[in-house]
Formats: structure tokens, sequence, C-alpha cells
């Protein structure tokens, strides 16, 4: 049967968050399934969260990554295994119980509330006083820019407010983990690509730990700490976006992560792959037997074309990016 070899690139550690990953992860997923009738929409789903995070699910449609953000936020429960927040065994828990924000594709606001009322329509009980509500609602209107339209209705505002207004509302409640399903989808290009930038700012000020539902790749690369890549129920590979373009578990990530080349050949000595009479030197083709049948998958950004098609060597030599700098392919 046909292996996969992929070209690769080492090149180092710059995630911050990564780098200074604590033993104990804030959110624990341990071997989750969940069933619709005989469907199975995921099968043994295991991951590790760390406090601060902010983690990216991307995968097809129907591959899984919106069931496993319900059953975290318990709208679908698992129907075996665990899940475990903060020390704290939530995998029986009903929603009302459980420690997060949430922010939905549609917006969900209150027709009939203003900005204000939205954001404070959960601060209610002997935690949340009439002074402490009202001031965490000033500070939050204030965090999202919209102080000038606090008064204002839904209906009256753009689908960029009303987003700001909904992760407002999320956040409001102070919760340890906030959930974003799909929460730039409805937006036109140039507003999303503004709001994400906000999102990643505002969740890097407050610290607080994210999961975020997307099939917008570029948007995913772009903001997030790791991305969990998911297809048909299960976790392909969890990665940093550097880790996940660059060396792809396997051929699907290399496929559905960013363009690639893909082409068939056979492993000779050396390391060397040959398909169709060119010869490329292919790292993981090292480790495998000469003979061996193999998918080979190229980056654009790794081939310079001259008198011959080669690999460009000064990125096979290695690939490095300045600390801090967002990576995002073209």
């Amino acid at each position: 049967m046909s292996q996969t070899a992929f070209k690769t690139v080492a090149s180092p550690r710059t995630d911050q968050t990564a780098a200074a990953t604590p033993s104990e992860p804030f959110l624990l997923i341990e071997n989750v399934v969940k069933r619709f009738g005989t469907f199975v929409a995921l099968e043994g789903v295991s991951l590790a969260i760390q406090p601060g995070e902010l983690v990216s699910f991307v995968g097809p449609s129907g591959c899984g990554k919106t069931t496993l953000l319900r059953a975290i936020a318990g709208l679908d429960p698992a129907t075996s295994g665990r899940i475990v927040q903060a020390d704290r065994d939530i995998t029986g828990l009903p929603p009302s119980q459980r420690d997060f924000g949430i922010v939905f594709q549609s917006y969900a606001l209150f027709p009939n509330m203003t900005v204000s009322e939205n954001i404070g329509y959960g601060l209610r009980g002997p935690e949340w006083p009439k002074s402490r509500a009202r001031e965490r609602v000033q500070e939050l209107v204030a965090l999202i820019g919209l102080g000038e339209h606090a008064l204002k209705y839904p209906a009256q505002m753009s689908g960029g407010q009303q987003q700001r207004v909904a992760l407002a509302r999320a956040l409001a409640g102070e919760p340890g983990l906030l959930l974003l399903d799909e929460p730039l989808s409805a937006l036109d290009a140039i507003v999303r690509l503004h709001l994400r930038s906000e999102i990643r700012a505002l969740q890097r000020r407050l610290g607080v730990t994210t999961i975020m539902v997307t099939h917008d790749q570029e948007e995913a690369m772009s903001v997030s700490d790791r991305l969990v890549v998911m297809s048909k129920g299960r976790i392909e590979q969890v990665g940093t976006p550097d880790e996940v373009y660059r060396r792809p578990a396997s051929g699907f990530v290399a496929s559905f992560i960013g363009r690639s080349t893909a082409f068939d050949g056979v492993v000779e000595a050396g390391g060397v792959v040959r398909a169709k009479g060119v010869a490329f030197r292919v790292d993981r083709a090292a480790e495998m037997t000469p003979g061996t049948e193999v998918r080979v998958y190229i980056r654009p950004e790794d081939v310079m074309l001259g008198n011959s098609i080669s690999l460009n060597p000064a990125v096979g030599a290695g690939w490095h990016r300045r600390v801090g700098e967002q990576f995002n392919p073209r």
C-alpha cells in the first residue's frame, strides 16, 4: 500500500505560549465519543488545552469540530469519555453548571434589548449586585469600542458591531472558557479580517482560554496558538500553525491545510524519491525502505524554476520567522 512522504523543513519554535506550557491543562478531553443513533460523530477524541491558549478546530464540513465544541459546552453531551475543566469533571453537568461563555455564528442577540441590556443579561443573582453588574457592562462596552452605541438596539447596528456585542455578552460573567462557533462566517471579508484581529487582541489581553471552530484556514492560521485538524470524527493532528503547515502528520493534513502539489513516486536509497524521471530529496524518505511507493506533497514556495525544476535549496535548508510574527500562508 502506498505510504506518504513530505518535503519537510526544520524550523525553531517561536510560539511563546507553547514554550511556556504548564504541566496541568485547563481543559482535558479524554476518549470522547459522540453518537447520533448509529452515526458516530466523534470517535475517541482526546485533547489537552492549556490555560490562556487560543485553539482552533478546523476541518471539512461534517468532520465533528462543532460537535466537539457542543460536547464541551454540554449542549450535546458526550456519549462516553471524560471532559475535565480546571480539575473539575464536567462530563455529566448541564450547560448552566459549566464555566464557559459562547458566541454563535448567528449572534443570537435579543432584538428588544439595547447593547447594554444584551451584555448584562446574564449578570444576575447574589454574585452580581446591580452596581457591580452595571460597572461590568460599562467596562465591556468600552472594551469593545461601542460606548456611544450602548443604548442602540441590534437592528440599528452593523453585523460587525453585533458580533462585538455577542462577544462582550459571552465574556460578561468572567468565564474561564470562551467558545466561538464560527463567529465571523456571516460577515463580509473586510469586516471579518478586522474583527478577527480584534478578537485575538482581546483574548490575549484578558488571558481567557478560547476554542474557536472555523472553516476558514487563513483565519485559524493567523489567530491561533494551536490548530486541531479533524477528519471523520477524529483528530488528525494538533500543533502550532507553523508545525501543521510545515510538518503535516498525514496526507489529509498536507492537502487540507494550505496549498500543495501532490504526486506519486518511489523511494530510492539515500532519502530520494523518484517520480516520472525526476529525483527529489525528501526528509522522511530516508526512513523508508527503497522501493516503497509514496505520495509526495510539495508546497509551492519550496519550488524554484530554472533550467530544471528543483526544490529551493534556500528554503530546504531551513525556514525562519521573526519572534512574535503570526504565520500566514499565502
